[in-house]
C-alpha cells in the first residue's frame, strides 16, 4: 500500500490528523493543483514507490519555491527508486518539527502476537542507531484476543520520554495504527518519522502492509493500480488480471508446474541442463481444463518464450484436464510455432497423455527425460 492510502485511512477511518496533501500523475500540473487544494510552499514532494528506504535513495525532496516545486516534480517522474521509477507523487506540506519519533508494528511469529517497536529516535538513519543503541527500541507484545490496551499506549509513550499532552497525543495514535493493523490484517504499519509539534503527534510518513492472503477480505484495497506501483512488468500485470500466478524472468523457455515448489525444481531442472527459464508461472491445485488454457496461451503469447516446458504432478490436478487444457489452447491459437514438452504423472496420467499424442504433443512420466527433450528441440 502506498503511503498516501495508509495516511488516508489513518486519516478517514481512525480520525488522524495528518499533514495536508495533494496526489499528482506524471503530466498534470502540481502548481494547479496546489493551488486548488490551498496548498502553498514550503512542501516536501515524495515518490510514492512500495519500496523501503525511499529517503535515502532520493525520493524525497523539500522545496521551498513555486519553482523548486515544478523542479523536483519533473526530477522525480524520472528518478528511478530502487530501480522503480514512480508514477505518482505526493506533495505535502512542510511541518516544522524538532523531535522525530519511531513507531511500527509487526507479527512476532515465535509468540504468535503482534509486537509494537518504539524509538525516541526516527528518521532515516533509525537502522544505524538501533544498531548502535538497542536499548533505545521499546518492544512490547500485544494480546491480538485482548487488543492494545490504553495503559500500554501510555507506558510505550513514558519509555520513549513523552509526558502530559505528548503523551496522550501518542497514546491515541498508536491505538489508532494498531487498530488499523488489525482491522487490514497487516504484516506490518509503521510511522518513521512520526514527529512531535508542540503536545501532538503527527505522522510524517506512514506504511501499511496488507497480507496478500487476507485481500479477499478487502476487496477496496483491490482497485487497479497495478501500472502504478511499478512493481510489475507489463505482462505480469496481464497475467495477474486473467488470475495467473506469473512472474516474468530474462530467459527464453515458458515455465510451467502445479504448486510452486514443483515450478521452482521445474526452473532448477532447466538451468541445470542448460536453459534460461522466461518465467515462473504456477497453475496450482485443481486447475481445471479451463485455467490450464489460459495458462498455456498465455505463455504462447508472451513473447519472450521460444519453447514451453510443462511440469505436472497431478494430486487434485487431473492429468485429463491439463491435456484437454493444453489442447484446446493450440487450436483455438491456431498455427503456434513454439514447440512445447509436458511431463504429465499423477491423477488420469493415462488418459492425459493419451489426449496429448492424439493432437501430436510429447508427454513423458520422467522429467529428467523431459527436459533433455526439450533441450533438443
Amino acid at each position: 500500500m502506498f503511503e498516501y492510502e495508509a495516511k488516508e485511512i489513518l486519516r478517514d477511518k481512525y480520525g488522524v490528523k495528518v499533514p495536508r496533501s495533494v496526489l499528482i500523475r506524471k503530466g498534470e500540473d502540481p502548481i494547479a493543483k496546489m493551488k486548488e487544494a490551498g496548498l502553498e510552499p514550503p512542501v516536501v514532494v515524495k515518490a510514492q514507490v512500495l519500496v523501503a528506504g525511499r529517503g535515502k535513495a532520493g525520493g524525497i525532496k523539500m522545496a521551498r519555491t513555486w519553482e523548486e516545486v515544478k523542479e523536483k516534480v519533473e526530477e522525480l517522474f524520472n528518478k528511478p527508486i530502487k530501480g522503480i521509477v514512480p508514477k505518482l507523487l505526493l506533495i505535502e506540506e512542510a511541518i516544522p518539527h524538532d523531535v522525530e519519533l519511531y513507531v511500527g508494528i509487526v507479527i512476532d511469529r515465535s509468540e504468535r502476537k503482534p509486537v509494537i517497536l518504539a524509538s525516541r529516535y526516527g528518521g532515516m538513519d533509525l537502522e544505524e542507531i538501533a544498531k548502535e543503541k538497542p536499548d533505545s527500541i521499546v518492544r512490547t507484545h500485544v494480546d491480538p484476543f485482548i487488543g492494545l490496551k490504553g495503559y500500554q499506549a501510555r507506558l510505550i509513550g513514558k519509555k520513549i520520554g513523552l509526558k502530559g499532552k505528548a503523551l496522550g497525543s501518542f497514546s491515541k495514535f498508536l491505538t489508532a495504527l494498531y487498530n488499523m493493523f488489525m482491522d487490514y490484517d497487516g504484516e506490518l504499519a509503521e510511522s518513521n518519522p512520526l514527529a512531535l509539534v508542540g503536545d501532538e503527534v503527527i505522522p510524517l510518513d506512514a506504511r501499511l502492509i496488507v497480507d496478500d492472503n487476507a485481500l479477499y477480505k478487502h476487496p477496496e484495497l483491490q482497485k487497479d493500480i497495478l501500472e502504478e506501483t511499478g512493481e510489475y512488468t507489463e505482462w505480469e500485470i496481464k497475467a495477474r488480471r486473467l488470475g495467473l500466478a506469473f512472474v516474468e524472468l530474462d530467459g527464453d523457455i515458458g515455465i510451467i508446474g502445479n504448486g510452486a515448489g514443483l515450478t521452482m525444481t521445474t526452473m532448477d531442472l532447466v538451468y541445470e541442463y542448460g536453459g534460461k527459464p522466461a518465467n515462473f508461472l504456477d497453475i496450482g491445485g485443481g486447475a481445471d481444463a479451463e485455467h490450464v488454457k489460459t495458462a498455456v496461451s498465455f505463455l504462447i503469447e508472451f513473447p519472450k518464450t521460444k519453447k514451453i516446458f510443462m511440469n505436472i504432478f497431478g494430486g487434485i490436478t487431473r492429468c485429463d484436464e491439463v491435456a484437454k487444457g493444453i489442447v484446446k489452447a493450440f487450436q483455438e491459437l491456431g498455427e503456434v510455432k513454439k514447440p512445447i514438452v509436458v511431463r504429465l504423472a499423477g491423477t488420469n496420467e493415462e488418459e492425459g497423455r493419451k489426449i496429448l499424442r492424439e493432437n501430436g504433443i510429447e508427454a513423458f512420466v520422467d522429467p529428467i527425460e523431459a527436459v533433455k527433450r526439450l533441450m533438443e528441440l
